[in-house]
């Protein structure tokens, strides 16, 4: 029982830290950068989107079943 509580108090002042990674002022729009991507040819669907250590990291599947993951700049829109 005291593990249990121990983590949960853990999780309790961990989590707001990843609260404050969001893209800085002057990126671009998330629907300008998933646009890019869903023009793209054989763009299928996408899987996860998550913005992460200062890049959106983006997963998705082509229509030839092949998954594709990028990390894009939110800035600029070009892939890292």
């Amino acid at each position: 029982m005291k593990r249990i509580l121990l983590a949960t108090t853990l999780a309790a002042f961990t989590l707001p830290a990843f609260a404050n990674d969001r893209p800085p002022e002057g990126s671009m729009p998330l629907s300008a950068i998933i646009a890019q991507i869903e023009n793209e040819s054989g763009f299928a669907y996408f899987d996860e989107i998550e913005f992460d250590d200062g890049v959106w990291e983006i997963e998705y599947y082509r229509a030839d079943g092949a998954k594709v993951t990028v990390d894009v700049d939110p800035v600029d829109g070009r892939r890292r």
